[in-house]
């Protein structure tokens, strides 16, 4: 019987969380420290919420996002540019048989929590979300 691929949507395993976590604390300390000389991000704070290894640990995404969030695209840019330099820093500073290769992009969960948000706050959702269901006792104090 033919061994089944792992497939996109399955959970990452705990060396990957573990991993993607030591390089992610390795990348917020190289853009803290300034060790990436770009005049993109010079006087930038850029926040790295999140990395996410592929299963074989050879590629890294790593989410940035610019304290304010503008000039996004501009910082992604900049990023990409300094990637190989980058990957020579982590492979100093995190232990791994290979270092991985990086792909920036975007961090935009904030955005997708504000939209939750707005929608939570609309007259007719709040409204939904106030009523009791039937058989739902109130809280007696």
């Amino acid at each position: 019987m033919p061994r089944l691929t792992p497939s996109s949507s399955k959970a990452p395993s705990q060396r990957q969380l573990r991993v993607a976590e030591l390089i992610r604390h390795a990348i917020a300390d190289i853009l803290q420290r300034g060790e990436i000389m770009d005049p993109v991000l010079e006087g930038k704070v850029i926040t790295v919420p999140e990395v996410r290894m592929s299963p074989d640990l050879k590629v890294a995404t790593v989410y940035v996002m610019p304290l304010g969030g503008g000039d996004g695209e501009a910082v992604i840019k900049a990023l990409a540019s300094h990637a190989k330099y980058l990957r020579g820093l982590i492979a100093r500073r995190v232990t791994m048989k290979y270092a991985p290769n990086f792909r920036f992009l975007i961090d935009t969960t904030f955005d997708y929590a504000s939209k939750v948000d707005t929608l939570l706050r609309q007259p007719d959702v709040s409204r939904d979300l106030e009523q009791k269901l039937p058989g739902q006792e109130e809280d007696e104090e």
